[in-house]
């Protein structure tokens, strides 16, 4: 059984560059493979191997004080989803294309998908607000959740200036897949004059470990060989298109307009 952990945090690395080969070092050592991502505002990863070899990494990110206790998202698969493994130097860990949103200094207060999943039971007056990309939305979202029709987290800024003005007043809880974009997402829309907006603490991952599938329909799309996963954490049947990388369920893999390796739906020429 394969071990995938992933994880994140925003914090000042004027050492970037410095640091890419002992880590690189650590996980070849570890037989470890996947992404890293280090840039001087923080690090972002997505790991796969054997438990020993994941422990390995962590206890090494641990001795450093600034990368101490990440919190770890941990699922399973029977096979490696990587194919190599990379650590490499971005000027953002997520891109958004603004210098002046730094999460490590100003970001938006976190709530607990306990939290979350009670407001959604009690039926609270809330703004439910997807900050993915549109194919990311399609494979599955909370139920009642606002998508922006995204096709990039940069079009994020630019996204939130359609949405109605009465929501600028409004509770706002916003998600993302591990969290990640949220943290940029949410100084964004404070910024931006919205008076009560919360990150959900962990994204979507997060939430199916501790809350399960309720209020959620469909799955959930990860940026690994998975495609997707159910809000047991498992792998589903989703596929991605070889040509345009778009996510197809079961019902469009039947489709006369999908052949493996040339065509789908989406990408599909007549």
């Amino acid at each position: 059984m394969i071990v995938n952990i992933a994880g994140y945090r925003f914090v000042d690395l004027p050492d970037r560059d410095e640091l890419r080969e002992p880590i690189l070092d650590v996980c070849t050592e570890a037989g470890l493979k996947g992404t890293i991502l280090l840039s001087p505002n923080g690090i972002n990863f997505f790991l796969a191997g054997t438990k020993e070899s994941t422990d390995f990494f962590i206890s090494h990110l641990n001795a450093d004080e600034r990368f101490a206790s990440i919190p770890i998202k941990v699922s399973h698969t029977e096979y490696q989803p990587f194919r190599r493994m990379l650590v490499k130097r971005k000027k953002e860990i997520i891109s958004l294309g603004m210098d002046d949103i730094r999460p490590a200094e100003f970001t938006g207060p976190y709530i607990s998908p306990e939290e979350f999943k009670h407001m959604l039971d009690d039926g609270e007056e809330v703004v439910v607000l997807d900050t993915r990309n549109d194919y990311e939305t399609r494979v599955g979202m909370f139920e009642g959740a606002v998508e922006l029709d995204i096709a990039s987290f940069r079009e994020f800024p630019g996204a939130i200036e359609d949405l109605p003005d009465e929501y600028r007043s409004k509770t706002v809880v916003m998600y993302c897949t591990g969290g990640i974009r949220c943290e940029k997402a949410s100084a964004v829309m404070l910024k931006a004059g919205f008076e009560d907006v919360r990150q959900l603490e962990g994204g979507i991952l997060g939430y199916f470990e501790e809350c399960g599938g309720t209020h959620w329909n469909g799955d959930c799309f990860v940026f690994d060989q998975r495609v997707a996963l159910d809000h047991q954490l498992e792998e589903t049947e989703i596929v991605m298109c070889f040509k345009c990388r778009e996510p197809l369920s079961a019902q469009e893999q039947e489709s006369e307009q999908y052949i493996i390796g040339q065509y789908c739906p989406y990408c599909y020429e007549p």
